[in-house]
């Protein structure tokens, strides 16, 4: 059998604090806790619970990561403006929308987020951008107002696609440079009430409902160019949940004729069924990475927040004496 100095070169490190940032298999000694650590990785996704939101929603956006993260808009009895800003413990107030308004789209970072698009009292093409202070209205608007679509990528490369306009089910895509949206190739099927993960030049398209109020399990792909189609999710959906990248991708919640909390994660080829959430929900907004997600809000203007976190996640351990 190896041995430790065999497989990784060295001795078992003696340290007063753990290291930052350790390997796979690394081993060390704490010489303040008294406590022989290694550090492994997660088999297997898992949900816990997050702080509530302040003032619980539904059909709101978010944008940013676990640790950093945004929600905006929404609907409670009637849609708002207000913004709150996640530190991965608790939610607090930040700067409101211009334009309040619900089933709206969010991208980019906590400090440098970006909304568009969305419902009041008709659709709209307004789009705002949020410095980690407050909400300014941008020159630029959407082509086409729209509202219930996907949407990707960051403050200064924006991405739309599907949704709804005066008409239901379109393929429009739209990208934003940080001053202008730009019409782009179209999806190849007509959905509303799908999600999205990733850039603008890596843009990737799940779920929603197609013509015929079919709710389905399409994926696409954008290039930066043209969507193509490739491996469906593995449970149908429509106002689901999203986070990660094209080729790290995490969707959950949702509705198929029901609520849904099933959880799935996309490698860039294939969808492969994860732990659910805790609590099953729709309209729910998202943030984050496949392997340290964010999901808030939702149904029934829920205030409710849970923290994903993806399988080979870092996970420090203890050895323990058997």
């Amino acid at each position: 059998m190896s041995t430790y100095y065999e497989i990784f070169g060295g001795k078992i490190n003696v340290l007063s604090a753990d290291p930052s940032n350790p390997v796979e298999g690394q081993m060390w000694y704490n010489t303040t806790t008294e406590i022989l650590k290694y550090q492994s990785v997660t088999t297997a996704g898992a949900w816990a619970s997050g702080g509530n939101m302040t003032t619980g929603r539904s059909l709101l956006a978010g944008a940013g990561t676990q640790t950093e993260a945004l929600g905006f808009g929404g609907y409670t009895t009637t849609f708002v403006a207000n913004t709150e800003e996640y530190n991965g413990s608790s939610w607090t107030g930040g700067g409101s929308l211009n334009t309040a308004r619900y089933i709206l789209m969010g991208t980019g970072t906590q400090t440098a987020g970006l909304c568009f698009g969305g419902t009041s009292t008709g659709n709209s093409n307004a789009t705002e951008e949020y410095d980690g202070t407050s909400w300014a209205t941008s020159p630029g608007t959407l082509n086409t107002a729209v509202r219930d679509a996907g949407a990707c990528g960051i403050q200064t490369a924006g991405l739309c696609f599907g949704g709804t306009s005066t008409v239901q089910f379109i393929t429009n895509t739209e990208e934003y440079d940080g001053t202008s949206w730009t019409v782009g190739n179209g999806l190849n099927t007509a959905v509303q009430g799908n999600a999205g993960a990733g850039t603008q030049t890596a843009g990737l398209s799940f779920g929603g409902e197609v013509t015929g109020s079919v709710v389905t399990n399409n994926t696409e792909e954008y290039d930066g160019t043209s969507w193509a189609s490739v491996n469906n999710m593995n449970t149908a959906r429509r106002l689901l949940g999203d986070a990660g990248i094209q080729t790290a991708a995490l969707a959950f919640g949702g509705y198929i004729t029901a609520v849904s909390n099933a959880t799935e994660e996309y490698d860039g080829t294939s969808w492969v069924t994860s732990t659910n959430m805790t609590n099953a929900r729709h309209t729910l907004a998202g943030a984050g990475t496949q392997t340290a997600g964010l999901g808030f809000g939702g149904t029934s203007a829920t205030n409710a927040t849970e923290e994903y976190t993806g399988a080979g996640a870092p996970l420090t351990k203890t050895v323990t004496a058997q």
